[in-house]
């Protein structure tokens, strides 16, 4: 049987990855999904570097089992710790989170622009590496998100004080005249209605995962993977934690039909 018909993989700690996988059932439609969420393990972003890489590896394998034929690695702080060691030890090709800093800074009018997003993706390589070559012309105001995860797993979105706590998080970055706020983690879109309701109507927010699963598409057809069967795909999802919130998300975002699984 080909490959092309393989899963993709995603995972991530926790519930934010489904952001990718709802670009995913967008963009690439006919490709079917195993989700891992590992939610016992969540957050990863306080985790040290080793910790964070043997937590990946053993998802990774994980999802390998399943036959998967690339692997989204859709979690900024795993991405930012962990895609090096995954590409040097398994030949899988893998998608990473790429901090979306290059398309906010080539757009912004006010030249400042604001990053939220773990410690651990500040702290990554990449996110400064992608900083240093695309946002030399502007001023680049971060904020770690604190809680902001915990308030997503938590199924905490629309209580009155996430409201609050947000408007508070991001108050330092709007004196700075950002114009655009790039979400420098997979749970965020998830508050997005939050944040426009927060944000004055001139701040644009960048969301990155749509540009993530658009390199998927590209790195399918370069190796050939593109499913090429138009039956309906099938949506797996695992999770190392309760799937009540993974539940709560998928029902609103998708009207697919999926299996879940908790280990």
């Amino acid at each position: 049987m080909s490959r092309r018909n393989n899963p993709i993989g995603i995972f991530d700690s926790g519930v934010g990855g489904l952001s990718v996988w709802k670009e995913l059932v967008s963009i690439l439609p006919h490709e079917s999904v195993f989700y891992f969420a590992d939610i016992a393990n969540c957050p990863y972003g306080p985790r040290k570097q080793d910790e964070i890489e043997k937590l990946a590896s053993n998802v990774v394998e994980f999802l390998i089992s399943k036959n998967c034929k690339l692997i989204i690695v859709a979690c900024n702080t795993a991405t930012a710790s962990a895609i090096d060691f995954l590409r040097s030890k398994y030949t899988i090709p893998f998608i990473g989170m790429e901090p979306a800093v290059k398309p906010a800074a080539l757009n912004s009018k006010t030249k400042s622009i604001g990053v939220l997003a773990t410690e651990g993706t500040f702290n990554g390589k990449l996110y400064n590496n992608t900083s240093n070559k695309y946002a030399k012309d502007v001023v680049l105001n971060i904020k770690v998100g604190d809680k902001l995860v915990e308030i997503v797993e938590k199924g905490l979105i629309k209580e009155p004080q996430t409201k609050d706590h947000i408007k508070t998080l991001v108050k330092p970055l709007i004196e700075k005249d950002i114009d655009h706020l790039v979400l420098g983690c997979t749970h965020y879109p998830f508050l997005i209605d939050v944040l426009k309701e927060v944000l004055p109507s001139n701040i644009s927010i960048v969301n990155p995962a749509p540009a993530v699963v658009l390199q998927t598409k590209r790195i399918l057809k370069t190796n050939n993977l593109l499913r090429n069967n138009n039956s309906k795909p099938n949506y797996n999802f695992y999770s190392s934690g309760s799937s009540k919130v993974l539940r709560s998300i998928i029902k609103e975002i998708s009207d697919s039909d999926y299996e879940i699984n908790e280990l």
